[in-house]
């Protein structure tokens, strides 16, 4: 009864490691708020979790909101108005909510489903946790559940194939645990993240797993059946795992329906189901001996965890850590680099795609600077700018050949990038500058249009123009990637910086890693799936300017950067990240 007298809000707590956290709790005599979108399955939990409270006499309660959308910004700040209105002090928010988002290469993934998985991982972690405050005292607790895919070793980034809206949205949820941490310490609340690691669970087995045995098959192809026809009939034939003999022929036959002109294809598909049965268990056994007893955690270990996070001791020792959990021996590549090598680069072949993503004047002059450099090369520019732009920034880009437009609306990215090339010549590269995070309120205090603002400049716009610049590269790469094959092009995501000035704080800092944070494993993990999987020469780089000293970036390192990657030398698949005024 350890908990007893406190409550605890968990998000996606009607099932899987939610459910087990919400019933240690209970357990431990915490009273719980359990919701999620689903409402039979919370209704389900909701009867358990009272059965245990009467048995142990605690006298817990149990709170159900159900149809929440943790990213939802009406129906969260509704949620704890009633909670408020109840007088229920919160205790303890766990931010537990997740999805597991598009499992296949980036140029195939949706980009709805990606903002959609960033906005459920990112965005339901921040406003869940800001919304909180609200209905808690000093002392309480902030748990966050990520990944350990996205967690930074030194020099090391940990990619997760298939996965980019994932490792992007929890890589920049890690660094939000941590800047909730330092701007939270005068409220008396603490923020800590854990990364399980593997665990037991349908999601992983029903799900992940299979889907990315599904997206090796689709890659190549298999058999007689193209790309498309594969991922046509995996979206058929994937729910069969598992089920009843009777169930799974019925389910091939209804598949092999739908595609004409394969011979024997009931026996195509009933092959490709054991294959894909085959590879999804052969991933989960190679994982499990990067452990050293081989095992992955269960459910209820996850909530044992947190339940010691939640210990007041143990909080203020750890307060503002991502705790890693995970216990994987996970061998990968060195992504990072400081300066790229001196290296000579010829830009009159073609053209170079700048997109600037700020109206800042600061932003503005990087982009011109690095304009200016291409064109003394021999290379021709165009400038993709915001509609709206600072006069002190237009006046910067006047020169330039600039085109105003929407620059994350994928329609717009395209068709620029098409008449870029009919006017200009071939686009060598694509160069998207974010700019810098602006300064302000602290991002737990910060406005919801605001926070939205920030997600959709420093992930998901830099996931569009990579995504139509890829399609650009490789013109129907998305749904037949064997067409990735020996393709060229250069993709350089430029930004966030780290703040400037000689007396920056931890918070400052924490800020800006939050959506650098996103972009490290981003880059990692779209080039693992360029590279290894789909044996192109196409490449996503993150380029992030500043340096931990809190000196000027120079502008002269962006450059060399990009000279590198268009040389005869550049990286086929080490370096991935550069930090060009970083000294280590």
């Amino acid at each position: 009864m350890k908990y007893r007298g406190k409550t605890a809000l968990i998000t996606g707590s009607g099932t899987g490691i939610g459910k087990a956290i919400a019933t240690a709790f209970v357990r431990e005599g915490a009273s719980v708020i359990i919701l999620g979108r689903r409402r039979e399955p919370l209704e389900e939990t909701a009867g358990m979790l009272r059965e245990i409270a009467t048995g142990n006499g605690s006298g817990a309660a149990v709170t159900v909101f159900s149809g929440v959308d943790v990213s939802d910004e009406k129906g969260v700040v509704d949620m704890f108005d009633s909670i408020r209105e109840a007088g229920i002090t919160i205790h303890y928010i766990i931010n537990n909510a997740g999805v597991s988002g598009p499992v296949t290469c980036f140029p195939n993934a949706s980009m709805s489903d990606f903002a959609g998985t960033v906005a459920i991982h990112l965005t339901g972690t921040f406003w869940i946790s800001a919304c909180g405050l609200s209905c808690m005292e000093r002392g309480g607790k902030i748990i966050t559940i990520s990944t350990f895919f996205t967690e930074e070793r030194p020099l090391e980034q940990r990619p997760y194939r298939f996965r980019g809206p994932y490792t992007a949205s929890q890589g920049a949820k890690n660094r939000l645990a941590e800047a909730m941490s330092w701007e939270l310490v005068e409220d008396g609340v603490i923020s800590i993240a854990t990364n399980p690691g593997p665990v037991h669970s349908d999601r992983i087995y029903k799900t992940v797993y299979p889907k990315a045995a599904a997206e090796f098959m689709r890659v190549g192809g298999f058999e007689a059946l193209d790309p498309v026809q594969v991922e046509s009939a995996c979206a058929d034939i994937l729910p069969l795992l598992g089920e009843d003999d009777s169930t799974v022929q019925a389910g091939l036959d209804s598949a092999a329906a739908k595609i004409p002109d394969v011979d024997d294809t009931r026996g195509v598909l009933e092959r490709l189901l054991q294959k894909i049965q085959s590879i999804a268990e052969k991933v989960q056994r190679n994982t499990s001996h990067m452990i050293a007893d081989r095992q992955f955690l269960s459910q209820d270990q996850v909530a044992t965890t947190v339940l010691n996070l939640c210990d007041d001791s143990i909080s203020d020792i750890v307060n503002g850590k991502v705790i890693p959990g995970d216990r994987v021996f996970y061998p990968v590549r060195p992504h990072m680099a400081a300066a790229a090598p001196p290296s000579e680069a010829d830009y009159s072949s073609g053209c170079v795609v700048i997109v600037l993503g700020s109206d800042a004047e600061a932003d503005a002059r990087s982009a011109a600077a690095l304009a200016s450099h291409i064109t003394s090369l021999g290379g021709r520019v165009v400038l993709l700018a915001p509609n709206t732009t600072e006069p002190a920034a237009s006046d910067l880009i006047k020169d330039l050949h600039v085109h105003r437009t929407d620059v994350g609306d994928a329609e717009q990215v395209c068709r620029w990038l098409r008449t870029a090339s009919e006017k200009m010549g071939p686009v060598l590269a694509v160069v998207h500058m974010t700019g810098d995070v602006p300064d302000g309120s602290p991002l737990i205090k910060t406005g919801r249009q605001e926070w939205d603002a920030m997600v959709a400049r420093f992930i998901n716009t830099p996931a569009v123009v990579a995504q139509e610049s890829l399609e650009y590269f490789v013109p129907g790469g998305g749904s037949d990637p064997r067409k990735f094959a020996g393709a060229k092009g250069r993709v350089m995501i430029v930004g966030p910086g780290l703040p400037r000035g000689r007396k920056v704080s931890g918070a400052q800092r924490a800020r800006a890693e939050v959506f650098r944070g996103a972009l490290r494993p981003f880059a990692t993990t779209i080039n693992q799936e360029l590279a290894d999987v789909l044996k192109s020469d196409a490449r996503v780089f993150a380029v992030l300017p500043g340096s931990v000293s809190g000196g000027d970036p120079d502008p002269t390192g962006v450059a060399d950067v990009l000279d590198y990657l268009m040389s005869a030398s550049a990286p086929r698949s080490g370096e991935v990240i550069f930090c060009p005024d970083e000294s280590r």
